[in-house]
């Protein structure tokens, strides 16, 4: 097996393991390679040359750079002269994981709060209504107790997200020194 043979195969495994890693967090294994496979690119890519390397149609590569572009792991490039869409994956593993987290905590962070906030109301009603019997009122009573400390919990994780986002928590987990080797 030559060099460039052991490199690709050295590069397949990582990009394996990426497509398994985010089939973990609900992204297609597909989106995990295409994903990679713009990562070791060393130059921005077009539709039509992520569907040659990954053997999909352009519009499976389309709806993927989108969908990872929402997530900002993938970002259109311009180059001079060049009249087709190009792009590029982030390099910045660190800025990759807190985007693509960050906007799941804050997706999952607001549908939760929403659902508790409108489940008090309903509880609070019971609770707070003579007509209903005393044991039903209470199991209400119990419930917001609940749904308050589940309240404080998205709290504490919307903080943490903000902790990410200003890349305030590398002041608790400092990122290793980008010069030597782990």
């Amino acid at each position: 097996m030559n060099g460039l043979e052991r490199i690709q195969k050295a590069r397949n495994r990582v990009i394996e393991s990426i497509a398994k890693n985010m089939d973990l967090y609900g992204v297609s294994p597909s989106m995990g390679r295409l994903y990679g496979i713009t990562y070791f690119n060393d130059a921005p890519m077009t539709l039509e040359e992520m569907s040659q390397a990954l053997g999909m149609s352009k519009t499976s590569m389309s709806a993927g750079v989108r969908f990872l572009s929402d997530l900002n792991m993938v970002e259109k490039v311009w180059v001079k002269g060049q009249r087709k869409d190009l792009y590029q994956a982030e390099q910045d593993w660190y800025q990759t994981f807190i985007d693509f987290f960050c906007i799941k905590w804050r997706k999952g962070i607001e549908m939760n709060r929403e659902a508790i906030r409108r489940s008090l109301v309903e509880l609070n009603q019971v609770a707070n209504d003579h007509d209903v019997e005393e044991e039903i009122r209470e199991m209400a009573g119990k419930d917001i107790q609940k749904l308050h400390q589940a309240l404080a919990y998205y709290e504490w994780l919307s903080r943490l997200v903000d902790s990410f986002e200003t890349h305030e928590i590398f002041n608790f987990i400092p990122k290793p020194d980008s010069h030597q080797n782990p």
